[in-house]
Parts: C-alpha cells; structure tokens; sequence
C-alpha cells in the first residue's frame, strides 16, 4: 500500500488482484468504516458482494452516523458530521455511490451541488445574557502570549506531545481567548485532552483557520447523515449482494501467532443470543473495528432523564480480549477507562410550537423554514454554566418531519454543572427540563418558558460514556496499526487505529481512510491511498492562518524604525514581500524613512 496524490492515481482503475475470487471478507461492526471497506473491497479489490459479511450488534447499520424517529420519543441524532472539500478519502468513496434522491448524480455530485448552491456559514456564532449577540465579531482575541503558545504546539514534534494534555501546554491567556472558545465547542475538545491530539488538528485543517469563527469552511448534507451518507451506501453494498448479519454481538477473536506472522483463525459471535461463530484461513479476511464512541449510549425522554451506563461496554470488552493476544493490538485502557473525562450529552429537540422558531431566526438571521442553511453550525451561549451549544441544520432535518416542526441538535461539554436556569446538572435533566435551559439561553421570556418546553416541543436527551474517548493523552502504539506488523489476514479499522498517514481522528475522513489502508494492504490494490491534503507544507496556507491568527494584526518586525523599514523596502521588490502584504502580515506600502 502506498499514499498518491493528484489525478494520475485518483482517476486510475486498479487491476483485480491475484487470487481475490477465493477470498471472502468479515467486517466486525457496521459503521461507517466497515461500509466503507466492503465499498472499497467491492470497487477497487473487486472482490464479489456475495463474499462479504458484516456482522452488527444492531438492527440497524451505521454505528455513530446514526438518526432515526423512535416512536414515542421522537426524532433523535447523537451527534452530527462536519465535513470539508479536503476529505479526500471520503469524496473518493461518495463518488462512486449512488444518490438517493438525485437522478443520475452520486453522492458527492449531489453534495458538491447542494453546497454550490447553499453555501455554509454563520451569521452570529455566540450569544450571552439570554440570546443577545456575543461580538466575538469572528477575532480570536488570542494574546502575543497564546500565539506563542500555538507557534510552540505547532512545531513542536509528534514525541514532545505524547501523553501531554492540552492544559500542559497552553496558559491562562490562550484558555481566555475566542479561539479556544470556537475551538473547544466545534470539536468537543476540553483541556485536559490530549496535546498531540490538538496538534494534528491544527496541522490538518490549517487551511481552514480562517473559517473557524463563523463555519464556512464547513459542508452539510441535505438531510441528517443517516438518511444523506448510510442509507446509500448500504444500498450499494446489498445491491452487490453483501450480507448483513443484524443481532450479532462478536465477543472475540482467535489469532494464530508466530515470529513474524500473525493471522486471525475464528470470529465468536453471539447471535440473538446464542453461541456461534466462524473458522479463518488465510484467504478469510477480517477487519475490526475496535472501540466505539457510541458504545453503551442511552435515550432518555421528554419526561426522563438518559442514564450514565458505566457497566460493561461490548465493544470494549471486545478489544481488551483481542488487545490480552498481542502488545500490538493496542491499548484499550488508555481510551476507555476514564468515563468521567470522555462523557457528554447531547439531545435532539423537535419543536411543535410555531412561537420557538422565531426565536431561533432571530439568533441564526435566517428563516429556519426556507430549506436552506439556517445556523450554519453551532451557536454557543458563551455564558452557559454547561457550555451548551445548540445547531439548526437544512430544515427538514428528516425526510419524514412536518412541515411546521424544526429539529434542533444540542450539546453540553459540562454535564456535571448545574444550569443557568435549570439549576441542576445536564446529566440529571429529562428533556423538558433541558429544553427549558436551551429556551432560556434562547432568550424567550422567563414567563413563557415552563409552559413551552412542557407542550412546545419534544425533546431526546442522549448520555455517550466513550463520546471523547480518543481524545484521551496517549503515546505510541496506544493504538494499534491498520495493519500489524505480520498481518496476513485481519486489519483494525475505524477511529481507534492507526493510520500511517497524519490525518486526525473525529471525521468521517477517518473512518474511511483506515478501511481503504486496510483493503488496499491486504489485497495488494494497485492504486494510492489518497495523502492528507498538504496543507501545512503550503506557505500560502501558513502566512493566512498567521495573519488570521492575529486578527489582521501586522507582525511587529523589533528593531530601530530605519531598520524595519529598509527591510520593508527590501521585501516589497520581492515574491515573499507580495505574499506578506497579501495575507496582511506587513503593511502593504513600507512606511517612509525615519530620520537617520
């Protein structure tokens, strides 16, 4: 397996590896990595639908990318997907699925049009007192200090950051600042998180500094990512004959391990509950996803509150029996044993009364019923004790949801506070209890609150133990590789293993990038894994994100003013000079000379 960029490898058709017609694959959980793999094992490795098996626990595939109706309770979404043009794993594989609901197009032509035509970006990403503008006016408000302190993060190499949190590496200055704000909300970051983790992200979406503050360097689906990105793929899959195999709980794997080689030997499985399972050779492939950040996620109501499940968690009972094989199976531990540092809650609420929608335009600026970008991401309310946040995506949310309702996705990363209004914990709370804490953030009047959180909206509380769980310190083989060293037949997939390249982990991009190593290494696919895009290596990218970085700020060059200025002078005839003055890191005419 190799990484490629450009056209020349992107356009190319690999040839059907040797040997693959005797070769059947088992994919250990449904979620968008092993869909993804079984799509790349059906169009690259050209390997027989009818080969393919993917094993659930569910009754429904899809793992974390999940959105559904549930009778009673309403509509739900754990979490939601921020995408970009630069995944480029994910475009390569949404290419060559079918729409849906566009004729003729595949899913990333009827994404790609759908953001040609409804550009995203917010209009207003923060409020306090009750609704009322934050004017964090898109500034990072980040001191010579903080910006020190990225600098240092930013160069500092892969080692110095391991085990290292966030809070050990950045000062009072950086933790005050807009950036931290905009950056702790739109990825679930908190400050004890990992060092490292935080690094890579700068790394990987450097280009998009710029569009952090009001969200356009971000792209949606037309509905939530069930209905826009699963149900597809899942139609490609069984349209080429693969095999879901619901109500299957694997609760391990045998491995045959020799100096040099190792190979997976039988999958056991718990099917509707009874004992089961599957011999391997080396021509039976299998590809596990290992941990999970939904494992043991539990629905509340609009009159209970969701439960913490602290108990044992299958999937990673799963890895830690597979990890007790072999020192390169991972760590689980480092990930999954700290619930209280990986947890939070988000809810998913469904308003009924016409009154709340005007609430929410007034903060969005946008008609929440025009079919078209309405928040453009989160709204924080800076000033919420549970740091609350609260989206409004492309209305309708479900292909299913009335005309009159709107679906609302909210999030808190501080779920052992009590509210603001609510004064008791988010965790604690049932959905009326958090659609009130929400409405009063909102800025509806104090008066009218119980009365429309009680009938003027329905909402699901959802507690995630593992949600962050990746985001936890960790060092060198924590995680293990796509493919071990000595692999012959099996492979890691998903956001608990180790892709060679440096991509991060929380995207989509991920979970498509690690199956399509593993396809490719073990199939011996002829054609390159698409590179993370180089954006740091880019200059250009670098002087903008600088520039941005310091609010626009020109660089303050130390030295006497004649000094400054014949350098100025020096660096206006010259490329960087132009670059410098474009990105506005020196002003664009050098000042006059001083007295000499």
């Amino acid at each position: 397996m190799y990484y490629s960029s450009g056209n020349y490898e992107a356009f190319a058709r690999p040839r059907k590896p040797a040997g693959v017609d005797g070769k059947r694959a088992w994919f250990v959980g449904s979620g968008l990595a092993s869909l993804a793999g079984a799509a790349f094992l059906i169009r690259d490795a050209q390997m027989a639908g009818e080969h393919i098996t993917i094993l659930e626990q569910q009754h429904l595939p899809g793992g974390a990318l999940d959105g559904i109706k549930e009778p009673e309770k309403g509509f739900v979404i754990r979490g939601g997907r921020e995408m970009e043009d630069h995944f480029e794993c994910l475009w390569d594989l949404f290419r060559s699925i079918p729409s849906l609901d566009v004729p003729n197009a595949s899913v990333l032509d009827e994404f790609y049009w759908l953001n040609k035509d409804d550009p995203n970006y917010s209009l207003q990403r923060a409020t306090v007192n009750q609704g009322q503008d934050a004017h964090t006016d898109n500034q990072f408000s980040l001191s010579e200090q903080a910006q020190k302190d990225i600098v240092r993060l930013f160069l500092a190499t892969r080692a110095e950051m391991e085990g290292k949190r966030i809070n050990e590496v950045f000062g009072d200055d950086f933790f005050a600042s807009h950036f931290w704000l905009y950056w702790r909300t739109m990825f679930a970051f908190e400050a004890w998180h990992s060092a490292l983790e935080m690094k890579l992200y700068l790394h990987r979406f450097i280009h998009h500094i710029g569009g952090l503050p009001d969200f356009s360097a971000l792209k949606f689906t037309r509905y939530n990512q069930y209905e826009s990105l699963v149900l597809p793929l899942v139609k490609y899959l069984q349209d080429h004959g693969v095999t879901f195999q619901y109500g299957t709980e694997v609760v391990d794997v045998d491995f045959r391990i020799e100096p040099g080689r190792k190979q997976a030997t039988r999958i056991h499985w718990l099917r509707d509950g009874a004992a089961g399972g599957v011999d391997l050779g080396a021509d039976d492939l299998v590809f596990m996803t290992i941990g999970s950040l939904t494992e043991n996620s539990r629905n509340g109501d609009h009159h209970t509150a969701a439960e913490l499940d602290a108990g044992p968690a299958p999937a990673w009972e799963l890895w830690k029996r597979i990890a007790a094989r072999d020192a390169a199976f991972g760590r689980p531990e480092v990930f999954g044993s700290h619930i209280a540092e990986t947890k939070w809650e988000s809810a998913t609420i469904t308003t009924l009364d016409v009154r709340i929608p005007q609430y929410i335009q007034k903060i969005a600026k946008r008609d929440p019923f025009s079919g078209k970008v309405v928040t453009g991401g989160i709204v924080t309310a800076k000033d919420s004790s549970w740091l609350l946040s609260w989206t409004v995506n492309r209305q309708p949310h479900f292909k299913q949801q009335p005309k009159d309702q709107i679906v609302v996705w909210f999030y808190a990363l501080f779920v052992d506070t009590p509210g603001d209004y609510v004064k008791k914990p988010m965790q604690d709370c049932t959905g009326e209890e958090i659609t009130r804490e929400w409405l009063y953030h909102l800025g509806v009047p104090r008066e009218q609150i119980d009365e429309l959180a009680a009938n003027g909206a329905k909402t699901v509380p959802v507690m995630m133990p593992y949600v962050t769980a990746f985001f936890m310190p960790r060092r060198a083989g924590d995680r293990p590789d796509v493919v071990p060293k000595g692999a012959v037949n099996f492979a890691f997939i998903g956001q608990f293993a180790e892709s060679r390249q440096r991509d991060c982990i929380f995207t989509t991009e991920y979970s498509v990038r690690t199956p399509m190593e593993a396809v490719y290494t073990l199939l011996g696919v002829e054609r390159g894994v698409p590179e993370v895009f180089n954006s740091t290596y880019d200059v250009r990218s670098l002087l903008a994100a600088t520039g941005r970085l310091r609010d626009g700020k020109p660089l303050d060059i130390p030295g006497p003013a004649f000094l400054r200025n014949l350098l100025l002078k020096k660096l206006d005839a010259t490329q960087i000079g132009t670059l410098l003055q474009e990105y506005g890191l020196v002003p664009h005419e050098a000042p006059p000379d001083g007295p000499r």
